[in-house]
């Protein structure tokens, strides 16, 4: 498989950032009230996460040990700034619905864990499949937490009534329903056995960069200089 190609697919497959790593759950359980909401919330941060992926793999060489984080962070803010008021201006309805969920996009771990794991030792180029796939997984992971919340709780999708107002149960937009529509997609993924962050059968992944992440950092850029010399 092509490596640009196997990023996207490990992010939206292999190491989905809701459904495999369980991250970003904040976010994933509340902005899913509906398929719409779920959209522009996983589009927003894809393209964050697509962008700022990039541009920390371009700048990675010259950032000094101990700045790494600021200026991660740095980067990430300003892009969910562009991206906060794009929305405002042409997705006003969407905007509002999301509300303080936008600027929340610069705290969000997938964002920060896809930049200390990926973006600081890979090209700019691969980094950007790999920011795709990230953001691609979680935009489908929040749209599938969205429509099962809608049609249970609102009896619509993407604003076409399909169940009668008798039968909506209203739960299922209210915080419980995220948390037992996300357990319901769990347990069919266990049941099935794909891997998922509680089935016990997923093995260890890079992406949870535990240990000396620092150390690391400095070794590959290290080395990367001297391969230059």
């Amino acid at each position: 498989m092509n490596k640009y190609v196997e990023r996207i697919y490990n992010g939206i497959v292999k190491e989905n950032p809701t459904f495999i790593m369980m991250l970003g759950m904040c976010p994933t359980l509340a902005t899913t009230t509906s398929a719409t909401n779920a959209i522009g919330m996983g589009l927003s941060t894809t393209a964050v996460l697509v962008m700022s992926n990039m541009l920390i793999s371009a700048i990675r060489k010259v950032i000094p040990g101990r700045m790494r984080l600021p200026s991660e962070i740095v980067v990430v803010a300003s892009l969910v700034t562009v991206v906060q008021l794009l929305m405002q201006a042409y997705t006003p309805d969407v905007y509002s619905a999301l509300g303080i969920y936008i600027p929340l996009i610069v705290v969000n771990c997938i964002i920060l864990g896809r930049a200390e794991s990926f973006a600081l030792f890979n090209t700019p180029i691969l980094s950007f499949f790999d920011g795709l796939g990230m953001g691609l997984g979680f935009t489908f992971a929040l749209v599938a937490l969205g429509a099962f919340r809608e049609i249970l709780g609102a009896g619509s999708i993407f604003g076409f009534q399909i169940i009668p107002d008798d039968f909506h149960i209203g739960m299922m937009v209210l915080a419980p329903g995220a948390f037992l529509v996300l357990a319901f997609l769990t347990a069919i993924q266990n049941k099935l056995g794909l891997p998922s962050a509680t089935n016990g059968g997923q093995e260890p992944n890079e992406f949870v960069t535990s240990g000396d992440v620092f150390g690391a950092y400095n070794q590959s850029t290290d080395a990367a200089d001297v391969k230059e010399a």
